[in-house]
């Protein structure tokens, strides 16, 4: 995984971005219309088009703009990564939760675009869309699969179910958090590890 790059934007590019990411996550892309866009903006349609070529442009440019917060978000904790943290492999995989659901709970409504609304992409820009995912899903496989072969988790361990149990469980804040609310994005991630970590870590099971 490399760290990305993002691009500059203008602020009335950015209010589209917003404005258009918070009617896809609350209504969905396809009961979306430009024109709900630009009365969100008080604004006339045709003034959109100034600034974006497309609806569709604008749903890839908030997927393509969350998963780069993703990729940069992970990178440093990433065990390819030449500035992967040290430490144990739970401390690794809290690192990597943190900092996923950080952004997600930092950007509620594109991540709820990327994980729900994607799908509605034309198929080549879906398949970058998914192996973009794969790759976030891969970093928690790898901290999962050093932990096995240290002997920090269990050796029956199903890296792959336990990794998109993590994610799963993050991509659903969009649906409950509140920010401002009693728990922080770390008090959150740290549950969802201490709820792994009590199924996973050697020496937590009971023998029978």
């Amino acid at each position: 995984m490399s760290q990305p790059s993002h691009p500059v934007v203008s602020e009335r590019q950015e209010q589209i971005y917003q404005a258009a990411a918070r009617l896809f996550s609350e209504v969905g892309y396809r009961a979306t219309s430009m024109r709900d866009i630009a009365s969100a903006l008080d604004i006339k349609a045709g003034s959109l088009y100034a600034h974006i070529r497309s609806k569709e442009e604008l749903l890839w440019e908030i997927v393509s703009r969350i998963a780069d917060e993703f990729d940069a978000a992970l990178f440093s904790v990433s065990p390819r990564s030449d500035s992967a943290l040290p430490g144990s492999s739970a401390a690794r995989l809290t690192a990597a939760l943190e900092a996923y659901v950080t952004v997600v709970a930092r950007n509620l409504g594109f991540s709820k675009v990327l994980f729900t609304e994607w799908r509605h992409l034309p198929p080549e820009r879906q398949a970058s869309i998914a192996a973009r995912r794969d790759r976030v899903e891969q970093v928690f496989r790898e901290i999962l699969r050093e932990g096995v072969a240290s002997g920090e988790f269990v050796a029956t361990l199903d890296v792959r179910l336990t990794a998109v149990l993590a994610l799963s469980g993050a991509n659903w804040l969009p649906n409950w958090y509140r920010v401002g609310g009693p728990l922080s994005p770390t008090d959150v991630a740290d549950q969802f590890v201490a709820l792994l970590l009590g199924g996973i870590r050697r020496g937590n099971q009971v023998e029978t």
